[in-house]
């Protein structure tokens, strides 16, 4: 895929929110200009595999800030794939929208806006789509919400071999922000037992994010792994959803370190390990990882904050 870089670079985060610890942060936000962060290792194998079984279409779904569409438009034109995007929410006609979704209309992708109760109802069942979708079926194939599938761990795994080969040896944790899972499933499949995955839930009521990332494992046929926990105390509301500590807290950081941030995902889960080492939640002689998920066309959200 043009602009993909083979491996995103490890960096070493200096800054008075981690004073005398050792934290690192994954740039996947490197990896490529458009299908940047956990958005490229989900899509790495499971898109070649959905093209490999004859499918010319691509079906999945998103909100109208969807990094996953917002990726998959891209990806799918790149390949000579057809998409379609079911957006949450029902749209009159003069409504605008988002920069998200022109962007995924000007990469080729159909759009179709579903009622919130039909958006549940794709989120429960993997054939749903079939009957809502209003273009002809024929050669489509499915992808679920944010990309998640057992393909999508095996590409999100190589983060950790790439962390390893970078720090010369095991991370004592690998820490990301949790949407669906996915990718905390994913680093747990690549730490393979060593060390602790810890995901920050970027919403609310996250209550089903073990069960979820012990159902991908065993799906995908890993270990029944143990060595990872979720946070959820740091939603900051809900999905989307910032608070002005949040807002302040990645200007700072930003400030600081001159690493962009978004506060959907990335943001929360920067704020959450800062709070997290002022508790003492981790010692100096642990090595931290956070990955950098990407998502940053997401901040055209938020530019009233």
């Amino acid at each position: 895929m043009p602009g993909f870089i083979q491996a995103s670079p490890l960096q070493r985060i200096h800054s008075r929110f981690f004073a005398d610890l050792e934290v690192w942060i994954k740039r996947d936000d490197m990896l490529h200009p458009v299908v940047s962060g956990n958005k490229f290792r989900k899509l790495k194998y499971s898109l070649p595999a959905l093209s490999a079984t004859g499918a010319s279409t691509i079906v999945s779904m998103g909100g109208p800030w969807s990094n996953h569409l917002h990726a998959l438009a891209y990806a799918c034109k790149e390949r000579g794939l057809s998409s379609i995007g079911l957006i949450r929410g029902l749209r009159k006609p003069s409504d605008p929208l988002t920069p998200t979704l022109q962007d995924c209309l000007a990469q080729g992708m159909k759009l179709q806006f579903v009622s919130r109760d039909d958006y549940r109802t794709l989120r429960d069942s993997d054939s749903y789509w079939r009957q809502i979708l209003e273009f002809d079926l024929q050669g489509h194939s499915w992808l679920p919400e944010g990309g998640s599938s057992t393909l999508a761990l095996r590409g999100v795994s190589e983060i950790v071999v790439e962390v390893q080969q970078a720090l010369g040896g095991d991370p004592d944790f690998v820490i990301c922000a949790c949407g669906t899972g996915t990718t905390l499933a994913g680093i747990v499949a690549g730490l393979a037992g060593r060390g602790t995955a810890i995901g920050i839930a970027a919403l609310a009521n996250a209550d089903f994010l073990n069960t979820k990332v012990n159902q991908l494992l065993e799906q995908a046929h890993y270990p029944n792994y143990t060595n990872f926990e979720t946070v959820k105390e740091f939603d900051h509301g809900g999905f989307a959803k910032t608070t002005p500590a949040l807002i302040e807290f990645c200007q700072e950081f930003e400030q600081e370190t001159m690493i962009p941030l978004e506060p959907v995902y990335t943001g929360k889960m920067m704020y959450a390990v800062a709070q997290l080492c002022r508790q003492g939640r981790f010692s100096p002689q642990q090595k931290i990882v956070l990955l950098h998920t990407g998502g940053l066309q997401g901040r055209r959200g938020f530019t009233q904050t």
